[in-house]
């Protein structure tokens, strides 16, 4: 048999287990192959590029960027648009490392721009500069290279790194297009739609819409302290304030600030570790503003302030008992609806043209000229405007007190409404009696019932029958807390609610014993108006509460709020805050006191109360200055608006803050009807038919 013969088969099973030690022995082999691959690259990332990717990790940080929304719309009661904002674009740029890259003195520690990046920069601005000149409005002011980079703020002085800094706004068609066009030339170039605000070139209640500047200029202002200190506290990036954005400083424009705003976009930046942006990586529009319809009308308002100003430039040339009035130069008016509380006009003279605020600075002689008037004269005293000799816009009440003091009175049990006082033109008080006050002029009324006695508007039987009552049945300082809780109830020493910003209380002078000299004393010159100053719009809340025969509602000077759509936010109504019960005959008499004669009222076609008041002070001479005081509401029954009138040094209220009212109640007519309807809407008689 040959020894390569063939060979008998392999037992079953041997050839399978060979080949499957065989894949076992692949599979180990490229696991092993496989992890130690995996090993290798382990230490590449460790020790060779961990470090870098370290630093992108800590680039990877992001920063939000607010983008600001258009502001709402303020409007008159009949939609004329009195500030408004209009969209303009601006171009930002946001830095890189090829412009800020910094080196550091040795010596010093100083850090300076590299000699490369102060180059970039000056190419970039240079650049920018041309461009500007070439594409830009040739009528506008021309930018320089300095000033671009001033803009730039290389230095952040004023800026984070990673915040993008405007470098011109008010761009034309032209500018954007090149600008759009040749982006790439400009890393972190971005053209945004911003707004301008504009008031309306009338001057409208201008203290009362009042203004705005940017938001890195409030840091004095509380409102703004509390946005700061939330802006820290990880706020929704709606709620992020920038720098430039134009938010209100006054009147409205800061009462409503959070409608008016709306809701700011923003970007969300990435930046490296040294504060500077790489990439946008996302972007969430704005939202537009709420705008805010106020019930002050357009045309009203403006007859109101022309009557201020006629009837100073009238006391100036026309003798009024016996001397003219050259240093009346201020002048204020309110006009109250008396069942809504609306206010219809609230001028404080002479006024400005709030646009000043809107430009990019304040020149010197601008506010110099509006310092003392560019705040609301009719609530506060702070800023509103100086009389000749200083007087500022809160004067004491005069005479316009005395149907409160009567009221008192009467509900004090004093007197009541058949008492008759026996008016004599003087009256004594103080130790011994050796001090006196006589009635206006010296008059002498004689036999005199409650109504008279404010018709004639004695002093005497204020002092007599009020003053001298309180001090006696409430002794010691107790008298003087009966007096000042009644005024409290009628809004004289409180604010009225109205909301405005910087609305004063009132002086409460009464209450300085020792300036007075006595409690008694202190009564006795309260209780016919020379012991208090208070705010217009407080005394038109004060006659608005005697039309309301003891109801305190609250001045509303916006009707509602519309979205940027028109759709209805929210509707203001009228709002109680405080009712003072008395007698109703009470009521009836002091309306029927309310009847002086007032020549401007002569053919007044309304049957309408009123209260003429002339308060003295002293200047700094200690000479007597008259101010003249005026409220009146019409009609005398179911009135529909209550005005308040003061013309500080215009001699008497009679001849100086009286004709300023019965042209706001004519306006009024006009527009509104005292009695339900407005005359502008009733076709004039026509001529009788000639034949």
């Amino acid at each position: 048999m040959s020894l390569f013969g063939k060979q008998p088969p392999p037992k079953d099973g041997i050839s399978s287990r060979n080949s499957v030690g065989l894949r076992l022995n692949i599979f180990f082999f490229g696991t092993f192959f496989i992890f130690c691959i995996i090993i290798v690259r382990l230490a590449g990332l460790q020790f060779t590029e961990g470090a870098l990717l370290s630093e992108e990790e800590t680039s990877r940080e992001t920063k939000i960027v607010p983008l600001t929304a258009m502001r709402g719309i303020i409007f008159a009661a009949e939609g004329e648009q009195i500030a408004y904002s209009t969209p303009t674009e601006s171009l930002y740029l946001t830095l890189t490392k090829d412009y800020t890259a910094r080196t550091t003195d040795k010596v010093t520690g100083e850090t300076t721009l590299t000699e490369k990046a102060k180059n970039n920069s000056d190419m970039l601005a240079a650049r920018l500069a041309a461009d500007f000149a070439k594409y830009g409005d040739p009528n506008a002011p021309k930018l320089t290279q300095q000033d671009i980079l001033d803009s730039l703020d290389l230095d952040f002085k004023k800026y984070l790194g990673y915040v993008p800094r405007r470098i011109k706004t008010g761009l034309i068609p032209e500018e954007i297009a090149y600008f759009m066009e040749h982006k790439d030339n400009y890393p972190g170039l971005t053209i945004v739609e911003e707004s301008v605000r504009h008031y309306d070139k009338d001057t409208v209640a201008v203290q009362t819409v009042g203004f705005g500047k940017p938001f890195k200029s409030t840091e004095d202002i509380a409102m703004y302290k509390n946005v700061r200190s939330e802006m820290k506290k990880d706020s929704p990036p709606g709620l992020m304030y920038k720098a430039e954005e134009y938010v209100g400083f006054d009147g409205l424009e800061m009462q409503y600030q959070r409608e008016l705003r709306g809701e700011n976009g923003y970007q969300v930046i990435s930046v490296t570790p040294q504060n500077m942006a790489e990439k946008v990586e996302q972007n969430v529009a704005p939202v537009k503003g709420n705008n805010i319809w106020m019930t002050i009308n357009k045309k009203i308002q403006m007859k109101t302030e022309q009557a201020i100003l006629d009837q100073i430039k009238w006391l100036h040339t026309n003798a009024v008992q016996g001397e003219t009035h050259p240093d009346a130069l201020t002048g204020y008016a309110v006009a109250m609806e008396v069942q809504t509380g609306n206010i219809v006009a609230m001028a404080s003279m002479p006024d400005y043209d709030s646009n000043v605020w809107t430009k990019d600075s304040l020149p010197t002689p601008v506010w110099n000229k509006i310092m003392n008037n560019h705040l609301n004269g009719t609530i506060t005293s702070n800023s509103s405007g100086r009389s000749g000799h200083d007087f500022s816009s809160l004067v004491f009440m005069g005479s316009t007190i005395k149907p409160l003091s009567v009221l008192i009175g009467l509900n004090e049990g004093f007197f009541n409404t058949s008492t008759t006082y026996s008016d004599v033109g003087i009256t004594y008080f103080g130790k011994d009696n050796k001090s006196s006050v006589r009635n206006s002029s010296g008059h002498v009324y004689g036999p005199l019932d409650p109504a008279k006695a404010i018709k004639e508007s004695s002093n005497v039987f204020m002092i007599d029958m009020v003053g001298k009552q309180l001090y006696k049945n409430y002794p010691g300082d107790k008298g003087i807390e009966v007096w000042d809780k009644y005024m409290k109830k009628f809004g004289l020493g409180v604010s009225t609610k109205s909301g405005l910003p910087g609305e004063s209380p009132g002086q409460i002078n009464y209450t300085d014993l020792k300036a007075a000299g006595s409690s008694q004393a202190a009564l006795i010159y309260a209780s016919f108006g020379q012991q208090g100053s208070y705010t217009t719009l407080q005394l038109a809340q004060y006659a608005s509460t005697l039309a309301n025969e003891g109801v305190r509602i609250k001045p509303q000077l916006v009707s509602k709020i519309t979205d940027a759509q028109g759709k209805l936010v929210k509707e203001f109504k009228r709002e109680v805050l405080n009712t003072v019960t008395f007698d109703k005959s009470y009521w009836k008499e002091i309306k029927q006191g309310m009847s002086s004669k007032v020549s401007a009222f002569d053919d007044f076609p309304y049957d309408f109360a009123r209260k003429t008041g002339t308060s003295e002070k002293t200047d700094r001479k200690n000479i007597n200055r008259d101010n003249g005081v005026f409220i009146a509401f019409a009609p005398r029954e179911n009135p529909k608006l209550a005005v308040a009138v003061v013309i500080p040094e215009g001699g008497f209220g009679s001849n100086s803050a009286a004709p300023v009212a019965r042209k706001i109640f004519d306006a009024y007519d006009w527009e509104y009807g005292l009695d339900g309807v407005p005359k502008k809407n009733v076709a004039p008689a026509s001529d009788p038919v000639q034949e």
